[in-house]
């Protein structure tokens, strides 16, 4: 590893939440393609948007406005932290965002993470009153779930996001 990769990394997003979000969907802390693009899931070989496209049947062009349609806010568990590129597994020395803090602001009705670290971070930090999702991963790297799979997954979130 570089020197440059035991750099403590700020996260650069804020989050996207709207006052009548009702899913948070909480990743563990953007990939470089997504700090370089300033938002969430940006990387294009990574299946986020496209899986959200196929479970709500709805473009996600503008990706703010697809949020704010489906009651959908986008944050990630870990505010600062050490890590070499984007990979997940070399995250160390954790702080994590005042997600509570946010939970009380807005109506979410349920918290999902997106992969194993995001899960166990929030599980780890987190003891909040309202269903965990723990979804699979949609990244390229998480090559052994076909999309199919995914969008079978990440479905629950449809009936959350549009419960009345």
């Amino acid at each position: 590893m570089s020197i440059r990769s035991t750099e403590r990394i700020v996260h650069p997003l804020r989050p996207i939440v709207y006052p009548d979000s009702r899913v948070l969907i909480l990743g563990s802390f953007p990939s470089v393609i997504s700090r370089q693009k300033e938002f969430y899931y940006a990387n294009p070989a990574n299946r986020f948007w496209p899986v959200l496209e196929a479970v709500f049947g709805d473009s996600a062009a503008d990706r703010t406005a697809f949020c704010q349609r489906h009651h959908l806010a986008l944050w990630d568990v870990i505010a600062s932290c050490r890590l070499h590129g984007s990979s997940d597994a070399s995250i160390t020395d954790v702080e994590v965002n005042p997600i509570a803090q946010l939970v009380q602001q807005v109506p979410v009705v349920c918290i999902a993470t997106t992969g194993t670290k995001a899960a166990r971070l929030y599980e780890e930090h987190f003891s909040l009153a309202l269903p965990h999702l723990a979804l699979p991963s949609t990244s390229s790297a998480n090559a052994r779930l076909r999309f199919e799979d995914l969008v079978q997954a990440y479905q629950i979130l449809k009936s959350y996001a549009e419960e009345d």
